[in-house]
């Protein structure tokens, strides 16, 4: 039996309404999940202890989207003044030089990036195949959590509508239809686990409605229903989108929604800006998840989530730190502060409540993820996915309320981070991991891709 004892928090975030938080509190480990939590531990005990004095320990937070691969080409200079749909356009051209060692490279990055930030599960959407390269990059993905030891859900993206044939991609980085189903299939047949305590998970997940065919979406939605496994898109992220979809489609994203099947439990969907006070009704009543990604839509301008309103009327809402090209960070804590920052800039400080978004990033993520029973709190039986941030450092000292000042208060890294009880980050520093090497083999493949295309040196 393997137990840990988390000793004398400052405060603890259950976030379990039945035990609220506790000040002081000892958090008892036990086999990968939460025993108890007690006011004492006796001196003498069978088991690891860890003093988490000064520390505000709340659930491990969980990252609902985020494009892995963009590592590679944060801060790109044709993109940083520009809407989505020419940020894409300009950065397509570069994505189409990924291979296999870019994927491992920025997935690792990544992950280590969100691990220092609090968070242990995250979702990655990835879905540029290149031509030379169209198999085995979510597998490596799968390899890189495992090292990690991080909770990993890989959504098999796809595109399939491509420049000739009236989409934004250029044609060299989509796939045919039926290779995409075929491949999805196969990933969900070897690597995915329908347990909530899963440490590997896969959703299928078509990029968008204007670079894939309504035709894709209605058989992944059909294989999804047989198999057993979630949906995942972006969906409303820009006014462009609407009338992309009015124009080619003859109706609105929602809508599109409806014709193909995905109006359902098992969808969530990333941004989720524009919607009519009738569609927010109808993906409420359709259980419809949301991952709302603050940084990245006030980046490109795109607009603010109706976060409350979609809560209201019943979907699940969580977080999403988005791609780092568009966001151009990797930071779960800063993303929390972000989604109240523009929430209060919407809805006003007394609606948009200061624990709001450790709300999102913890039973919201959960929720839309299909797991709420076994991620997002720290209450007994559920998975030991835990963070402890330290707030008596300079950035936090005269906070009074620690919780309310870990959210307000500048980001900081955690001091420690378990993932099903195992301790992934001790003093920040992540386990078996050497993150000088990676960074350094990270900016090497960046230059490399940026250089391909005969752009001279970044500086």
């Amino acid at each position: 039996m393997s137990r840990i004892f988390l000793e004398n928090a400052a405060i603890i975030a259950t976030m379990d309404p039945d035990i609220g938080d506790v000040k002081h509190g000892n958090v008892v480990i036990e086999n990968g999940r939460i025993k108890e939590i007690v006011h004492t531990i006796p001196q003498e005990i069978d088991g690891k202890r860890i003093n988490m004095s000064g520390c505000v320990v709340v659930p491990g937070f969980i990252n609902l989207h985020h494009h892995f691969y963009q590592t590679l080409t944060r801060a790109y200079p044709d993109a940083v003044d520009t809407e989505l749909f020419d940020w894409l356009v300009s950065l397509y051209p570069i994505w189409a030089g990924l291979h296999t060692e870019s994927i491992e490279l920025s997935t690792k990055l990544a992950m280590a990036e969100l691990l220092l930030s609090g968070c242990t599960t995250t979702v990655d959407h990835h879905y540029v195949f290149p031509a030379a390269y169209q198999e085995k990059l979510i597998d490596t993905q799968v390899g890189v959590a495992r090292e990690l030891g991080m909770r990993f859900v890989a959504t098999r993206g796809s595109m399939s509508r491509g420049k000739t044939a009236g989409g934004l991609p250029p044609d060299q980085v989509v796939q045919d239809e039926s290779r995409i189903i075929e491949d999805s299939r196969r990933l969900i047949e070897s690597y995915h686990d329908p347990s909530p305590f899963a440490m590997i998970q896969i959703s299928l997940a078509p990029c968008s409605p204007f670079s894939i065919s309504p035709k894709l979406m209605q058989e992944t939605a059909n294989l999804a229903e047989d198999l057993d496994v979630r949906l995942h898109t972006h969906l409303a992220e820009t006014k462009d989108e609407l009338d992309y979809c009015r124009r080619i489609y003859g109706c609105s994203p929602v809508q599109l929604l409806r014709k193909t099947g995905w109006l359902s439990p098992r969808t969530w969907v990333a941004h989720g800006i524009h919607f009519t006070d009738e569609e927010i009704t109808i993906l409420g009543d359709n259980r419809v998840g949301i991952a709302h990604c603050p940084t990245s839509n006030m980046r490109l301008g795109s607009g603010i989530a109706p976060v409350l309103a979609l809560k209201s009327a019943g979907c699940p809402v969580g977080l999403g730190v988005d791609g780092s090209a568009s966001n151009d960070s990797s930071h779960m804590l800063m993303e929390l502060r972000q989604s109240l920052l523009i929430g209060r800039l919407g809805a006003g400080p007394s609606d948009y409540s200061v624990r709001l978004p450790l709300e999102l990033a913890t039973i919201g993520g959960a929720q839309c993820l299909g797991r709420a029973t076994a991620l997002g709190r720290i209450s007994p039986g559920y998975a030991a996915d835990i963070a402890a941030f330290d707030i008596m450092d300079i950035y936090h000292s005269g906070a009074i309320d620690p919780i309310a000042g870990l959210i307000l208060c500048a980001p900081r890294e955690v001091r420690h981070l378990f993932i099903a009880g195992e301790h992934i980050v001790d003093r920040g520093k992540i386990r078996g991991l050497n993150l000088p090497s990676l960074v350094e083999q990270h900016r090497e493949e960046s230059d490399r891709l940026v250089q391909s295309l005969g752009i001279s040196d970044k500086g």
